[in-house]
């Protein structure tokens, strides 16, 4: 493709993001840049580029001066959002960073999303309607306290006070897991605005999370909600991908693996030492405070 066809392939695609994606103009902005720059970065056609020649852009990308490897992440989940997009338009029939992304995973490695892709995933989710405020409380909840979608399906409305959430897990152990100040944040105001107009006539309702006709939501359902805002940005994962990054980010800003055992509910801490063979000084780099948890906490 000409400098001229690539320009009009990147308004193409904003305008998708806009229109049919909704996404705020300033995660808008971003994907602008760093799919641009890869433009400016590459000499293969779009259509035939192969994972070698976009591993070797970001390769270059991270050594240039100034780069980290977040920013490194966040123009990998611009790139693996752009190809999503060329699939849907049948520019190309494959996604080149699906097969990037197999060769680097190893294959008894837990999925995990790395932060800047969580971001991305809850801010993705618009909040103008009264579905996509609880779509994004929920999903906020599952990463900030490390849930399984059953546990947060099952969660009632008492079951939060002051920044804590009690959860009730398998075999019916009970554990006290607090919440992040963006969750608390985003879980106060489906509390008093959502879920009132939600619920409706059904006062004896006391599930935390319902539906648009009140009634308990169920886990096929918020499967199918994650699926919609992660498909058309390139991510691959669940729900339950949530709860993966919940422990790997943990251990990645040095939280003993005692107390994510203890957050996960684990029986066994075999159970939790999956995710210490993660190459966490590669991770602490990327870390971000968002869960911050001192030993007072847990």
């Amino acid at each position: 493709m000409s400098k001229e066809t690539d320009q009009a392939l990147l308004e193409e695609y904003l305008d998708y993001l806009l229109l049919e994606r909704r996404l705020s103009k300033a995660t808008i902005e971003v994907y602008a840049r760093q799919v641009g720059f890869f433009f400016a970065g590459i000499t293969e056609a779009i259509e035939t580029i192969q994972p070698s020649a976009i591993e070797h852009y970001l390769v270059v990308l991270a050594k240039q001066r100034g780069n980290t490897e977040r920013t490194v992440a966040r123009n990998l989940s611009a790139l693996r959002s752009f190809f999503v997009y060329l699939q849907k338009q049948k520019i190309r029939e494959d996604n080149p960073l699906e097969q990037l992304s197999a060769a680097r995973r190893p294959s008894d490695a837990p999925t995990y999303f790395t932060v800047e892709e969580v971001d991305l995933l809850l801010e993705s989710i618009g909040t103008d309607t009264l579905l996509g405020k609880r779509d994004r409380t929920i999903f906020e909840l599952i990463y900030s306290c490390g849930l399984r979608i059953s546990e947060a399906c099952d969660l009632k409305v008492g079951d939060y006070t002051k920044g804590n959430l009690r959860v009730l897990g398998k075999r019916n152990k009970m554990r006290l897991v607090p919440v992040g100040e963006v969750a608390s944040t985003a879980l106060g105001l489906y509390l008093a605005e959502v879920r009132p107009a939600l619920v409706k006539a059904r006062a004896t309702e006391q599930t935390l999370f319902v539906g648009r006709r009140g009634k308990k939501l169920t886990r096929q359902a918020v499967f199918k909600r994650f699926g919609q805002y992660a498909k058309p940005l390139g991510l691959e994962g669940k729900v339950h991908t949530l709860r993966h990054s919940f422990a790997t980010h943990l251990l990645a800003g040095g939280a003993d693996l005692r107390s994510v055992q203890a957050l996960l509910g684990h029986s066994d801490i075999q159970t939790t030492q999956i995710y210490t063979h993660i190459e966490t000084s590669g991770l602490k780099r990327s870390y971000d405070v968002y869960h911050t948890l001192d030993e007072e906490q847990t």
